[in-house]
């Protein structure tokens, strides 16, 4: 089965096969696969959140050729460094004609992931006799760092490491943008159904990204001591990542699980606070259809033609933003109550990355002490130290 996801020229396509894999390709408007494109994204098969988004940058890249009238053959490197600067990196050279203008720059983990795309997306033509000089200039390597040879198997045997011309070199994160202070009671008060009060209560008091959130199914809440997974005394929640969701929603980690006698263990587990439970047991008590949810999610459609079926991130995220305006709060996002839980998460913990990469679930330290390593303008500490500064200079 086929489903169309992009009205326009060269597309993304969905194909679900009848048993239920999902895969990513892309499509020609007339309908055939972009063949080069088609062997490029198979490699990727195994992991279809990947194929997905290799397929999204790929295609916008491809989009921009047809219109420069660039062909793989005729395509050098200063092309796609000028492609790059098009869509968000800063590179040194004029670019020419606006691409994108309806759409906001990449950030730079989109950037990072698009270089990796074109590179070996560029590779590989080469590896077939299209583009083999840019294929040279592409494979290029560096000299290994300290923290290549730490992480790599053998890694202080290594004399070199692969390098990417086109990676934007990555500058300190901003600081995360956090809830403006007092939002959660505010929050609270403006959402309407159950279904929202938990929903909100669980992005705050758990952490959860909205794509885990969303990816919940009944049977991986432990809500009560001592479950039968026997991975965590109290109450909890299994976030298992699973590409066959009917919403689409998928947690981030990829912690392996499995489902034993009914009973879920493994992924990445995460405790619930008593106002979590509370939430689950009104919107399951009161909302949560009785027939017709044989899909077994957790947050399904309320209403309307769709009632019964998952509830997807975009759904979420309109409901949160619409709660936040009610509240005369501005614009805010689902992330945001990550940002301020993984910040609470560190000051309780007193500064330790070790147990906020635990409780978050990223794959390393690096990542916390990026976003979240700065100092608290409001600290008492800080405000002492620069009282004593300024005491010092007047």
């Amino acid at each position: 089965m086929r489903r169309r996801l992009i009205v326009g020229d060269m597309r993304v396509q969905e194909v679900r096969s009848g048993s239920g894999r999902v895969s990513w390709t892309i499509v020609w408007p007339e309908g055939n696969v972009y063949k080069e494109a088609d062997r490029y994204l198979r490699r990727f098969e195994s992991e279809p959140g990947t194929q997905r988004t290799y397929a999204y940058l790929l295609v916008d890249h491809l989009r921009w050729l047809e219109r420069e009238a660039l062909t793989f053959n005729s395509v050098v490197l200063r092309d796609l460094v000028r492609y790059m600067g098009l869509v968000g990196a800063e590179v040194p050279m004029p670019l020419g004609e606006p691409w994108r203008t309806d759409k906001k720059p990449y950030g730079k983990d989109a950037l990072s992931a698009l270089a990796s795309v074109l590179k070996s997306f560029y590779l590989e033509l080469a590896s077939t006799g299209i583009g083999v000089e840019l294929g040279r200039q592409l494979d290029v390597v560096r000299l290994p760092s300290k923290a290549d040879r730490d992480r790599s198997l053998l890694g202080h045997v290594k004399s070199s490491m692969p390098a990417n011309p086109l990676t934007p070199r990555r500058g300190r994160r901003r600081h995360p943008r956090m809830l403006p202070e007092g939002a959660r009671p505010l929050l609270l008060e403006a959402v309407n159904t159950a279904q929202d009060q938990m929903v909100v209560t669980w992005l705050l008091d758990g952490g959860l990204r909205v794509g885990e959130l969303c990816g919940l199914h009944l049977v991986d809440l432990h809500l009560r001591e001592h479950a039968a997974c026997g991975q965590a005394k109290l109450a909890h929640a299994h976030v298992c990542h699973r590409e066959g969701n009917l919403n689409g929603a998928r947690a981030k980690s990829k912690h392996p699980w499995e489902v034993s006698g009914g009973v879920v263990t493994g992924g990445l587990v995460k405790r619930v606070s008593p106002a979590m439970i509370h939430t689950y047991f009104e919107y399951m008590t009161n909302e949560y259809p009785r027939a017709g949810a044989e899909h077994g999610m957790l947050l399904v459609q309320l209403a309307g033609p769709d009632a019964g079926q998952p509830l997807t991130t975009s759904a979420v995220a309109a409901m949160f933003g619409r709660a936040a305006r009610r509240t005369g709060l501005g614009h805010l996002t689902p992330h945001q109550c990550r940002h301020n839980w993984t910040t609470a998460v560190l000051d309780a913990a007193g500064g330790n990355l070790v147990i906020a990469r635990d409780a978050g679930g990223w794959a390393s330290t690096a990542v916390v002490d990026e976003v979240y390593g700065h100092v608290d303008l409001h600290d008492p500490d800080f405000e002492a130290a620069l009282r004593m500064v300024w005491g010092e200079l007047w």
